[in-house]
């Protein structure tokens, strides 16, 4: 029973942290309901659409899956970081467990049956004891994330002996599931690489990969706090933005700004804003855009002015909704480094003024972005710029190991050879 702990302590690494504890219930809520009545529901709700609901399904492909190289993904956004994994990398394959949302991408992935997950619910009264004791505060609030995990490592350890896929590829280093994985992989010999898909924290697990492809020495130094690396590292920019290089902003003048927002926003503070800026700025067009996550009812906000645009999120790629922009304004998310990489002049403005995350990421340390202290000083300075936007492209130096080096644009070619030499190392 120690075994399953620390097993199931390893794959819960992040969400049952002392530091993720203590994060903002905004940030908190988006893994796991605030609201314990919502959380029960959500476990009833996993329990008959999921663990029972598999049980009548078959979705496995082995002729798929059998060795090739798993490219494994728990969202959209992550199939999109290796797309250019599975363009340029013959054998390669998407993969996910049997009933998770990959957005717009739900036919283009090989499934996992998850039917037997839950014979292993055995577990779940020792492994609930077990964290009580060691972690009551994190097993009480996310009672849910420990129901979810149970049983992912025990399928997946038995779905890897199956079908022994030469390696599997990473782009997610801290959900249970993608954890799970990884941990069986490592168990049974398997390869295992992580291309990083987003902007990282100092709160993520350790690296333990055989191979990273990171994006550039910031992300470097923030997984050095983590803990020690023993797999190899290559620092390679970020191959998603390879192709939009050329779409990069040259333009002096303001004339679109974009509004990025994240489930941890307050969209009452969203509105403010839409509304200050159509009046203060009429001229501007304004595009919003959530989360692909968020089930929010943001279309609504985009009725507040004539001048204001939505973006659809779940099917417009991050890339194409930047190159359309002059300003982009965001609280904490990682489409900073994004819009900066565009040479689109990144703000940052807090919209949950409540609940402080304190540079999450660490960009306004960095210097690259600007700080909008409040709604008014935010308009006096998209004024004085409106006609000298400024040129900020080279703050993202640290956060991108290629930029405005002979290798920009191509980090998806330097990470397919990476790739290449270490699988047949």
């Amino acid at each position: 029973m120690k075994k399953w702990y620390a097993l199931y302590s390893n794959i819960l690494y992040l969400h049952f942290s002392e530091k993720y504890y203590s994060l903002p219930e905004s940030a908190k809520n988006a893994s796991s309901p605030q609201n314990p009545i919502n959380r029960l529901i959500r476990v009833g709700g996993y329990t008959i659409m999921r663990l029972i609901g598999n049980l009548f399904q078959s979705v496995e492909k082995p002729e798929k899956l059998e060795g090739n190289v798993w490219l494994y993904v728990v969202s959209q956004n992550n199939l999109d970081s290796l797309q250019f994994v599975r363009q340029n990398l013959p054998g390669s394959v998407f993969v996910a467990g049997q009933s998770k949302n990959i957005g717009r991408y739900q036919k283009e992935v090989e499934r996992l049956s998850l039917r037997r997950k839950l014979l292993y619910y055995y577990k779940l009264p020792s492994l609930l004891y077990q964290f009580l004791r060691k972690k009551p505060k994190s097993a009480i609030r996310f009672f849910d994330l420990l129901y979810d995990a149970v049983g992912f490592y025990e399928v997946y350890y038995r779905k890897l002996q199956r079908y022994s896929p030469s390696a599997i590829i990473f782009a997610n280093d801290h959900n249970a599931d993608a954890r799970a994985m990884l941990l069986a992989a490592k168990d049974l010999g398997i390869k295992t690489i992580y291309i990083q898909h987003a902007s990282v924290s100092s709160l993520f697990p350790p690296l333990s990969y055989d191979l990273n492809l990171l994006e550039g020495q910031d992300s470097l130094d923030k997984y050095k706090q983590c803990g020690p690396i023993p797999g190899r590292v290559e620092l390679v920019g970020m191959p998603k933005a390879d192709k939009y290089i050329p779409y990069r902003n040259t333009s002096k003048h303001i004339s679109t700004i974009g509004i990025g927002c994240n489930l941890m926003d307050d969209l009452g503070e969203i509105e403010k804003m839409l509304r200050l800026l159509s009046q203060k700025l009429p001229d501007i067009k304004l595009i919003l855009r959530p989360h692909p996550r968020d089930t929010r009812n943001i279309a609504a906000l985009a009725r507040v002015a004539p001048n204001v645009y939505l973006s659809d999120s779940r099917s417009e790629p991050v890339f194409e909704y930047l190159r359309q922009l002059d300003v982009q304004i965001s609280g904490t998310s990682g489409i900073h480094l994004e819009a900066v990489l565009l040479n689109v002049w990144s703000i940052y403005y807090d919209f949950s003024p409540s609940e402080k995350l304190n540079d999450y990421y660490g960009f306004v340390r960095h210097g690259l972005v600007d700080v909008a202290e409040s709604a008014e000083g935010l308009i006096d300075n998209l004024r004085l710029h409106i006609n000298s936007k400024p040129d900020v492209v080279g703050r993202a130096k640290y956060y991108s190991a290629t930029l405005c080096t002979a290798d920009e644009g191509h980090s998806g070619d330097i990470s397919i050879s990476h790739i290449s030499s270490f699988l047949n190392s």
